[in-house]
């Protein structure tokens, strides 16, 4: 008992840290961009680098820490998978690469902005940097050849021809860096492996390193709109909170600082209005916040976005177990009905494509939207927010829309009940059907008689009150 209540004390420290230290942008340009970004509501998240080829999990096999989340081959010396890992990249040749694809299907599905992996915490970068030769245009991978080597470039440029908002995934650490991981010592954490204290050059040249490829990302590739700066740890000792240590890795003595305010600086002298997400470490570059892999309780205080696998995998693995469409579906309604947004991760394949189960989704998913997306778009969360299996939105016009989730494989009723809504209805639609809707109430509920072709309409019904 005592355990748990640490660990329920430790959350409720780590939730009320994230409320606290939220602070709204000061600059309007960023602000507006912000308020833009929340009415979009889904986007589309892609981890894609050398770990696609072995089909393994991204970058962090490399880590040495021991956790049941790390796989590595046990039987294998670290130093020899390491270097292993590390040569996957003169075997990368996505020869069927083709970003236009994945934005016609992205755009299909209803997904309004994109966040790329220009480079994952294994330093290998998917982009023609000229910080470091270990990256995609590099002589040694046999990508490089082809016209479209520089894969961030392509992809950005595909994604936004289609109208979609542009984000830049990057990684703080880059565990190939000699200046973060130094190979002069072993590599025995996520952490830079020497101490900065001892050797604050080097680690000013990390800081430049960091910078540099910064510059290029926010220079030569065309409008960018967000920034999403991964691997939280590398952060000013000052800021490491409750959050950090509910992480339980290692926390060296020193300060692994990389000049956030010098960082953006430059990034939004480059591209006015940008929206930074330093991921976790909350305050000024953290404009809004990112929960993985989970669905927060209620609505938050502060602009969020659920970023979360469509398989178990951020980065392609065979066999990936897949989440059904009617899964996805209710994930986005429950989000937006919180008030935030959907990033919804897919992993592409070695050859430079999408895995089928991921282009059938993506279908399915804009077949849905079609028909209800004004119920997600631009909307706001409404109390009750949510009851039972029904969320409620509202629209910035003063609809209401009540969303029906239907349970996968379920057979509707003629009559469905819609529990304590917003408001009572002068005048209620179904959305995807012509035919009139009956209804009446009763106490505080909604008591609503399905018309016969709504039994066409799968994983959510949704009802618009005015």
């Amino acid at each position: 008992m005592k355990k748990i209540s640490s660990l329920l004390l430790l959350v409720l420290s780590c939730a009320v840290l994230f409320a606290q230290s939220y602070k709204a942008p000061a600059d309007a340009k960023v602000a507006a961009k912000l308020a833009q970004w929340g009415d979009k509501k889904f986007g589309l998240f892609m981890h894609w680098g050398i770990y696609s080829i072995p089909g393994i999990v991204e970058s962090w096999s490399i880590n040495s820490e021991d956790a049941s989340w790390i796989p590595r081959d046990s039987t294998q010396n670290y130093e020899t998978y390491k270097q292993w890992y590390f040569n996957l990249n003169k075997q990368f040749n996505p020869v069927n690469f083709n970003p236009n694809i994945w934005a016609s299907y992205a755009k299909k599905a209803g997904m309004q902005y994109v966040v790329f992996t220009t480079k994952h915490h294994d330093g290998f970068a998917m982009f023609d940097t000229k910080q470091s030769d270990y990256k995609v245009t590099s002589k040694e991978v046999p990508f490089s050849s082809n016209p479209k080597a520089n894969i961030t470039k392509e992809v950005f440029d595909a994604f936004r021809s289609e109208g979609f908002m542009i984000g830049a995934y990057f990684s703080k650490p880059d565990w190939h860096s000699e200046y973060y991981w130094w190979p002069r010592y072993a590599t025995p954490d996520r952490n830079n492996n020497y101490d900065i204290r001892l050797h604050p050059q080097r680690w000013q040249q990390f800081k430049q390193f960091t910078y540099n490829q910064i510059q290029e990302l926010m220079s030569d590739y065309g409008k960018v709109d967000i920034l999403w700066l991964d691997g939280g740890w590398v952060r000013p000792k000052a800021s490491i909170n409750a959050e950090v240590l509910s992480w339980g890795a290692p926390i060296p003595a020193w300060d692994q600082d990389i000049n956030m305010p010098n960082i953006a600086a430059m990034a939004r002298a480059k591209q006015p209005g940008l929206i930074m997400v330093d991921r976790t470490v909350h305050g000024e570059y953290e404009n809004y916040q990112t929960p993985e892999q989970k669905v927060p309780e209620k609505p938050l205080d502060y602009p969020w976005e659920t970023c979360m696998t469509m398989g178990d995998a951020w980065g392609y693995v065979p066999n990936d177990n897949y989440k059904s469409t009617n899964t996805l579906i209710h994930l986005l309604v429950d989000i937006v009905a919180k008030g935030g947004n959907l990033l919804l991760d897919v992993g592409p394949k070695p050859d430079g494509t999408f895995p089928e189960p991921v282009l059938e989704r993506l279908t399915q998913i804009g077949q849905w939207m079609d028909i209800n997306k004004e119920a997600i778009y631009a909307t706001q969360p409404i109390a009750p927010y949510k009851t039972a299996n029904v969320c409620f939105t509202k629209s910035k016009n003063g609809s209401t829309y009540a969303l029906y989730l239907i349970a996968d494989k379920s057979i509707l009723a003629q009559k469905i009940t819609i529990k304590t809504p917003p408001q009572m209805p002068k005048k209620i639609s179904l959305l995807g059907v012509r035919s009139s809707i009956t209804w009446k109430q009763i106490g505080a509920d909604l008591e609503i008689t399905l018309p016969a072709t709504a039994k066409d309409l799968k994983h959510a019904l949704v009802f618009k009150i005015d």
